[in-house]
């Protein structure tokens, strides 16, 4: 179809409207590691309040190793699916070690926590099965829930109530050979709050149905040797698929997925976005087992107390000292996008890297500014962002 037909919408016509609802993005170019500053291409350096990479292991000197070493050995490609001849010594061995790590059967890697949370529900939930995921679950598995051809229903952000009404309604529905699947967030990426795991265990066992738990932004930075929220609640066991990302505090890049040996053999064998695409490289694997190895050890203990006292800072100068609960995000609510993006750029002109999160990432009302800290800023750091804000 010509571009000059009437019938034909053009791109212009959707960026323009995004740009007037300040909805507009654009990628931003830095030419600088992660860390605790960022460098703009042709900019001055900011500090950086917007990373997840929590325990600054993005650039740590082991990871860094981890890397070298496995790229001395196994190269830069993997070549082919895992199901071809992709799957290597690498892969093998960060499975296991996620699986230990993680006091389960088995563990599947998937190249992003995006891939992981589209197969995994893929591969589990079909036409006769019911999902029922919390409202402020992240994009990922809101779009593997719709794309499996389950039935959907949504309750209000940790609502129990409402979460148990879902599931006496899908008990009701449910065919024998059904799945009934509640998908929910350990910690929740654009609030930091933290799920009730241990009441959300006991609805899911009572109404015997299946729970899927993303601890995305809580592994490595909570629990027993950084194994995440729902081992330090002490529900990791009565969790049936325990999802997560390599790719924020273990500073790496993929996603992963811990459950019983059988359901790990299924998703092998039905995950599509395992099963059609190239394996993850060899130096993914590797530094991923490295970051695992070093969070479950006396420096991981050392970086998550040092990551502990640089939130409750940070919580304290954003008027966020209510919040409770181990999560390194503090996000401070603007309301409209304009809005947001004005702080935004007033506090990139006083030197500090903080984005504004617009609808549809947040609902519409709620746009903010989404501060993170990690273990690696200092003292200046947050007295420059307190003079930011007192400012503004």
């Amino acid at each position: 179809m010509p571009a000059s037909d009437p019938h034909h919408r053009l791109p212009e016509s959707e960026l323009a409207d995004l740009e007037n609802r300040g909805l507009l993005r654009s990628l931003r170019h830095m030419a600088s590691p992660q860390g605790r500053s960022l460098t703009p291409q042709g900019g001055r350096p900011m500090v950086n309040f917007a990373s997840n990479d929590y325990l600054g292991l993005a650039t740590h000197p082991t990871l860094k190793c981890a890397a070298s070493d496995a790229a001395d050995r196994w190269g830069t490609g993997s070549g082919a699916s895992r199901l071809v001849c992709g799957t290597l010594l690498p892969h093998v061995t960060l499975e296991s070690r996620l699986a230990e790590f993680k006091q389960a059967e088995a563990a599947l890697t998937f190249s992003s926590g995006y891939a992981c949370a589209v197969g995994t529900l893929g591969a589990l939930a079909g036409k006769d099965d019911i999902l029922i995921l919390d409202k402020l679950c992240h994009a990922s598995l809101v779009d593997g829930a719709r794309l499996c051809g389950a039935t959907l229903r949504v309750f209000p952000h940790n609502h129990l109530d409402k979460l148990e009404s879902h599931l006496k309604w899908a008990q009701s529905k449910i065919q024998a050979n059904g799945r009934i699947i509640v998908a929910v967030e350990s910690i929740y990426s654009m609030d930091g709050d933290t799920a009730p795991l241990e009441a959300i265990v006991t609805l899911k066992e009572q109404y015997k149905a299946l729970l899927l738990v993303d601890e995305a932004h809580s592994i490595g930075i909570c629990g027993p040797g950084g194994r995440g929220l729902a081992a330090a609640l002490g529900v990791a066991s009565s969790i049936d698929f325990q999802m997560g990302t390599l790719s924020k505090a273990l500073g790496g890049s993929g996603g992963y997925l811990c459950a019983s040996r059988k359901w790990i053999d299924l998703l092998i064998n039905r995950a599509r976005s395992f099963i059609y695409s190239t394996a993850p490289s060899p130096i993914s694997a590797a530094v991923a087992t490295a970051a695992i190895d070093l969070v479950d050890s006396e420096e991981g203990d050392t970086l998550r107390s040092q990551l502990q006292s640089n939130i409750t800072r940070l919580r304290a100068l954003t008027g966020n000292s209510e919040l409770t609960g181990p999560s390194a995000i503090v996000p401070l609510i603007v309301g409209e996008s304009d809005a947001a993006l004005s702080l935004s750029d007033a506090l990139a002109k006083r030197g500090i890297l903080a984005p504004a999160i617009r609808y549809p990432t947040v609902p519409k009302g709620s746009a903010r500014i989404r501060f993170t800290t990690t273990t690696a800023h200092t003292d200046e750091d947050f007295v420059l962002l307190q003079d930011a804000l007192t400012c503004r």
